[in-house]
C-alpha cells in the first residue's frame, strides 16, 4: 500500500500542476474512482518482479491516453491482429478467422500490383461511359491503370487528366492519335468511341504496337470485325471485346447452375432488354455512326449472354423489328427489335430490345425442374439473381447474393492479365465477330420476313478463350 500510495501520490503532484491545492479527495472526485485506480494499477503492474508468472506478467490492455494539454481517455495497448503474409505482392494476407461457418464467408484480402507493375492503359474516347464508369473503375483495379488520353475537346482532355493524375504530354487529339507508338508507358488501348470508329482505332492501335481492349458492339458489321482480327493477329497484338457480363460474379452463377443442370436441361429462355431513349443528334440514332438502333446497342445484351449461358451457338434466328412512324428519334435505326434464336439442343430463346419503353434488363433460363435468370441482368450495378423450384408442396424462391464486383474493373484486369501472361482472352476477336454475323442474320430476318439459318459450331464456347482467373 505504500507502494501504491507513493504512486498515487505523483499522479496527484502532476496534476497539481494544471490544478494548483488538489487534495486527495478531490482528485478522486474529478478524475473518478475507477479511473484513478486503473491509472494506479496500470502503474503497480509495471513494478511486478521479473519472477512472477508469464501469465501475470501479460500488460494490461486496458491503459490511460494522457493528450498533451492533460485530457485523458481510455484507451488500450497496441494490438495487430495475427495474419499469413505472402512473400508474393499478388497472394492475398491471410487475416485471423473471427467468422464462422453460419455466415457467408469474407473475399480475400485485396491484391493490388505496385502501381509500376500494372498495365498502362491509353483510354480514346471521353463520353458518357468512360467518364461515368470506366476511368472511375481504374480505382478498384489490381492490374491496371490509366496513363494517356484520347479525345477531340482540349476542354475535357486538360480536365480529366488533373483529375485522374495524366500527364499533359499523354493527352493526344484525334490526329495524334498514332504517336502514341512512342509512349512506353502505354501498353493497352480501351477503345470507347461510337461504333463506326472502332474499326479504324483498333487496326490504327494495332499497328501503333499496342494490345486493343475494345467495347461492344465490336463493329459496324462482320467485315469489320474480321479486318480488325486481321490487323492484331498480323501485328502480334491481343484483341478482347468488353463483354463485361461475361466477367460479372451473378452472370456466370446462372451459366454455372444452366450448364451442370441444377433444375434439369434447359428449355426456353426469355431475355429482355428496354430502356427509354432521347436526343435525335445522339450518335446512337445516327445509323453511319451506330449501325443500327436497339439491337446492337442494348440487344446485344440479350444476343451474348444467351450464348454465354448455354455454351451454344443459335442455328437459326426469326426477327421482327418497328419503329413509330414520325418519331424523330427514329428516323434512321430501329426502335424495337424481336427475335427468336434457335438452339442445337432444342432450347428456343425469345429476345427484345427497345429503345422507347420503360427500363427493363432481366433474363429467365426455363428449365425442366425449376427457372433461374437475373432481374435486373444487364446494368452495371445491383444484380440480383432469382430461382424458383418445387420442394414437395413447396414453391422455393430465392434470390443468392452474392459480393458485387465492379464489372468495369474485373473485365479490364482480365485483359491486363492477358497481356502481362500471353494469355488469349476469354472474349477475343472472334467472340465479338460470331455476334456481328448473328446480329445481320437478325436483320436479314426482319427485311424479309422469315427465318434465316446458321452454321453449326463444331464445339461448345467455339469463341470464346480459356476461362478466366477472376479471383
Amino acid at each position: 500500500m505504500k507502494q501504491i500510495d507513493h504512486l498515487l501520490q505523483l499522479v496527484k503532484t502532476d496534476i497539481e500542476v494544471e490544478s494548483p491545492g488538489l487534495s486527495r479527495t478531490d482528485f478522486l472526485r474529478l478524475t473518478g474512482k475507477g479511473l484513478a485506480i486503473g491509472v494506479v494499477g496500470g502503474l503497480a503492474a509495471s513494478c511486478q518482479s521479473a519472477g512472477q508468472s508469464a501469465a501475470s506478467s501479460q500488460p494490461d490492455p486496458a491503459t490511460v491516453y494522457r493528450s498533451p494539454s492533460g485530457q485523458q481517455v481510455p484507451s488500450s495497448a497496441p494490438y495487430s491482429p495475427p495474419a499469413t503474409v505472402p512473400k508474393e505482392v499478388d497472394k492475398p494476407i491471410e487475416l485471423e478467422q473471427w467468422k464462422s461457418d453460419v455466415d457467408v464467408k469474407s473475399a480475400p484480402t485485396p491484391t493490388p500490383l505496385p502501381m509500376d507493375q500494372r498495365v498502362g492503359y491509353a483510354i480514346v474516347g471521353l463520353g458518357h461511359l468512360a467518364l461515368e464508369e470506366i476511368l472511375p473503375a481504374f480505382s478498384q483495379c489490381k492490374k491496371s491503370k490509366p496513363v494517356a488520353l484520347v479525345s477531340g475537346s482540349p476542354e475535357k482532355l486538360q480536365k480529366v487528366a488533373q483529375q485522374y493524375g495524366i500527364k499533359p504530354s499523354s493527352c493526344y487529339r484525334y490526329e495524334q492519335y498514332d504517336q502514341l507508338k512512342n509512349n512506353p508507358e502505354v501498353q493497352a488501348i480501351y477503345i470507347v468511341l461510337p461504333n463506326s470508329m472502332h474499326a479504324e482505332y483498333t487496326i490504327r492501335g494495332a499497328q501503333a504496337g499496342k494490345h486493343i481492349l475494345c467495347e461492344k458492339p465490336m463493329a459496324n458489321s462482320p467485315q469489320e470485325a474480321q479486318a480488325m482480327i486481321d490487323a492484331c493477329g498480323k501485328a502480334g497484338k491481343k484483341l478482347m471485346v468488353a463483354y463485361r457480363i461475361q466477367y460479372e460474379p451473378n452472370n456466370r452463377m446462372i451459366r454455372d447452375m444452366v450448364r451442370s443442370k441444377q433444375f434439369g436441361a434447359p428449355k426456353f429462355i426469355e431475355s429482355f432488354n428496354c430502356q427509354s431513349s432521347a436526343n435525335p443528334q445522339h450518335w446512337r440514332h445516327i445509323k453511319a455512326l451506330a449501325g443500327g438502333g436497339s439491337l446492337p446497342d442494348i440487344g446485344l445484351y440479350c444476343l451474348n449472354t444467351t450464348r454465354f449461358v448455354l455454351g451454344e451457338e443459335p442455328i437459326e434466328v426469326f426477327g421482327y423489328q418497328y419503329s413509330t412512324p414520325g418519331n424523330p428519334l427514329f428516323r434512321e435505326v430501329e426502335e424495337v427489335m424481336s427475335w427468336q434464336m434457335r438452339f442445337p439442343s432444342g432450347v428456343i430463346a425469345n429476345c427484345a430490345a427497345h429503345y422507347n419503353v420503360h427500363e427493363s434488363r432481366r433474363y429467365r433460363v426455363l428449365a425442366e425442374r425449376g427457372w433461374m435468370g437475373l432481374d435486373p441482368a444487364f446494368s452495371y450495378q445491383g444484380l440480383r439473381a432469382e430461382t424458383a423450384h418445387a420442394d414437395g408442396m413447396v414453391e422455393r424462391k430465392e434470390t443468392p447474393t452474392m459480393a458485387p464486383k465492379n464489372q468495369f474493373a474485373t473485365e479490364i484486369d482480365h485483359f491486363s492479365d492477358c497481356v502481362m501472361n500471353d494469355k488469349q482472352p476469354f472474349t477475343p476477336g472472334e467472340e465479338g465477330l460470331q455476334d456481328q454475323k448473328i446480329m445481320a442474320a437478325i436483320y436479314q430476318s426482319a427485311r424479309e420476313g422469315k427465318p434465316v439459318k446458321l452454321p453449326a459450331a463444331t464445339k461448345p464456347d467455339a469463341f470464346r478463350g480459356p476461362e478466366p482467373d477472376l479471383a
